[in-house]
């Protein structure tokens, strides 16, 4: 057992990790996430499922697309994330946003050559909703804001991004930048 382990560990070290690389987000502006997005919606969770993909896991989503808001989107669509947890082994990206079955977020949705969907900028490019007790209402936090990304143009890592934004004042920026977007795609 231990030198089936070993084995593990040098084909990881030989193989998978220099195959990894550093995960560094730069800051995306609403209208740059709309912009590189095939497809924007709110959406359900329904199933999450990490697996063995050549050599690296990877974790497949399931989503209910609850509103589109963008694009020509089925009523399901499978993200497919690296990173995830197969028996005992997880591997963790940096930057992936991981999702839970039952929980609503707005995602920006990148067609896979390979099929199905990806996250556009993908910490950037989540935004969970919640309810607020206090206001009685639904807010939006981008999954950025906890992250730190690097700012090009003092060339310093922070953390910012949408915080706490009631869903009805994200609904009417995400509508003026796919407005921009499609004026200037014509």
């Amino acid at each position: 057992m231990r030198s089936k382990l070993r084995l593990l560990v040098i084909f990881c070290v030989v193989f998978i990790l220099p195959a990894i690389r550093a995960t560094t987000l730069a800051q995306l502006s609403l209208e740059q996430l709309t912009a590189a997005a095939d497809g924007v919606a709110r959406v359900r969770c329904a199933v999450v499922e990490s697996r063995w993909e050549n050599g690296a896991i990877w974790t497949v989503t399931t989503l209910d697309v609850m509103e589109p808001m963008k694009g020509d989107l089925p009523s399901q669509v499978t993200v497919r994330l690296p990173g995830g947890k197969v028996g005992p082994f997880t591997a963790v990206v940096d930057g992936t946003p991981k999702f839970r079955s039952g929980e609503e977020a707005i995602i920006f949705l990148e067609r896979m050559r390979t099929g199905g969907y990806s996250v556009a900028g993908w910490v950037e490019g989540t935004f969970r909703i919640a309810f607020d007790a206090k206001t009685n209402r639904e807010i939006v936090t981008q999954d950025s804001s906890n992250f730190a990304v690097f700012d090009a143009a003092t060339r310093t890592f922070r953390t910012e991004g949408i915080r706490k934004m009631p869903i009805e004042l994200f609904r009417t920026r995400l509508t003026a930048a796919i407005t921009r977007a499609q004026e200037k795609s014509r």
